[in-house]
């Protein structure tokens, strides 16, 4: 990636750190936060980065070690309720919430500039370790192509191609997950788990799924492209919770395979929904597959009518709203549905805050 210039630049809220990348192609720079006592409130001018209470103080139980857990998402201003809530979920059912590092990438020319960003999330979590990254959109813009839903097509949501790039080289393993979901459980359970096989990726599969309606009449007709998984059986898996081996990802130059396939995708229309395909291209068959539990997907309905749903049978440990339905959007227009109320008690927006979170003092049990 290049030379890498460091430049302090004390604020009278707390201490952040610039990171500028000097060398070309420039992905991101970012701006680093840790935990600063006296910090003084920011006003804002947005009623939504505004709209926030502070989160409960969450500490490490007895026998927490000192390993970081680096979870990776993406924070912008129409998905800032999600992140939060998001982080708030992390942060109530984890044993060691101090030991979680969160990587926030955003995107450069959002509404809410980075900046505004970081003081959000520091006046919301006073005590939480993180660094927001400014992800710059020109990298992969020329890649993208038209797509079911125009929310798919945000660049925003090409981020996590890039994550060799965008994460601190020591960053050798991490957690990615989508701004609309919650978890249940201890996120040490998922950052625990073995990628066995010299695997670079692990997510929950679904095999039942049928795989070839995610690539066109194009694609399988193509007798070269057709054959591209080989003597792999691929599952459909979805690329909002993943746990990555950055290590493996960078030395196996990933991101690079991910973007011939959208290079192609731009030639020959081989698939209509954004940047999942060409994840199921690369790494479809060769996957660590993950309990279904840490990926109840689909809650947000369909990618058209965003209808409710329903959970999928067994255990729970992370609830997804994937599809167009979000649930702080359903419940502010009072047509939400029988899920989205497990979202709501993770809501910190002041809207919602008068609202029973009792739900949150105690454990889910599905």
């Amino acid at each position: 990636m290049g030379r890498f210039l460091f430049c302090n630049r004390p604020l009278n809220d707390g201490a952040i750190v610039v990171l500028f990348l000097l060398s070309i192609p420039l992905t991101c720079f970012a701006i680093r936060y840790f935990p600063a006592n006296g910090g003084s409130e920011v006003h804002l001018g947005s009623d939504v980065l505004s709209g926030f209470t502070e989160a409960p103080e969450y500490r490490n139980g007895v026998g927490c070690s000192r390993d970081t857990i680096h979870v990776a998402m993406t924070i912008d201003l129409e998905y800032l309720r999600g992140s939060i809530a998001a982080v708030h979920s992390v942060l109530r059912h984890a044993s060691c919430p101090e030991n979680v590092f969160f990587h926030f990438i955003a995107a450069e020319f959002d509404p809410a500039s980075p900046r505004d960003l970081t003081r959000r999330v520091r006046s919301t979590f006073p005590s939480l370790s993180f660094k927001v990254y400014i992800f710059r959109e020109d990298t992969v813009i020329n890649l993208i192509s038209s797509s079911i839903r125009i929310a798919l097509e945000n660049p925003l949501n090409y981020a996590r191609n890039y994550l060799g790039d965008i994460l601190d080289p020591f960053v050798d393993r991490v957690i990615y997950l989508d701004s609309d979901i919650i978890l249940v459980d201890d996120i040490q359970k998922l950052w625990s788990i073995t990628l066995q096989n010299n695997r670079v990726i692990g997510a929950p599969e679904y095999c039942h799924t049928n795989f070839t309606k995610y690539f066109t009449d194009t694609f399988w007709s193509d007798p070269l492209m057709s054959r591209v998984f080989g003597s792999r059986k691929p599952c459909y898996f979805n690329t909002g919770v993943m746990v990555m081996d950055m290590k493996k990802w960078r030395t196996g130059n990933y991101r690079k395979k991910i973007e011939n396939w959208m290079e192609v995708q731009r030639k020959k229309r081989i698939y209509e929904l954004g940047s999942l395909p060409p994840f199921l291209l690369v790494f479809g068959g060769n996957i660590e597959p993950i309990h279904h539990r840490w990926n109840q997907h689909g809650l947000g309905g369909d990618n058209v009518k965003g209808s409710c749903r329903s959970l999928h049978s067994g255990p729970v440990s992370l609830l997804h709203w994937s599809g167009k339905g979000k649930p702080w959007v359903r419940l502010d227009e009072n047509r939400a549905c029988p899920l989205d109320h497990l979202w709501e008690p993770y809501d910190l927006y002041k809207r919602n805050h008068g609202r029973d979170q009792s739900a949150v003092g105690s454990r889910w049990v599905f």
